[in-house]
């Protein structure tokens, strides 16, 4: 029994020194860099944009199918961070 466990070990040990060595085994690097940090209240406009959005939408002489077309195409700039003014120009 004790020559078996002896005969085993020999083997495993043989086996262990003969095995490739994977690629870059123990040389990863950690990243220092954090996460980019998502934008907080990503898709929702603060209570100023949506009353200075309202104040823009009053002003239109629109017909109510080109109000709700320019209405989402502000929001949609208001979200990325224009203000009315950028907003209203880069849909032009």
């Amino acid at each position: 029994m004790v020559l078996l466990n002896l005969i085993i070990k020999i083997i495993l040990f043989i086996v262990y020194i003969k095995m490739p060595e994977e690629e870059g085994y123990g040389d990863k690097e950690v990243s220092t860099e954090k996460p980019k940090a998502t934008r907080k209240g990503a898709g929702k406009l603060s209570d100023k944009q949506k009353a200075d959005l309202k104040k823009h939408m009053d002003k239109l002489d629109m017909s109510v199918s080109e109000k709700r077309s320019h209405r989402m195409k502000m929001m949609a700039q208001m979200r990325k961070g224009h203000s009315v003014k950028k907003a209203h120009n880069a849909i032009k």
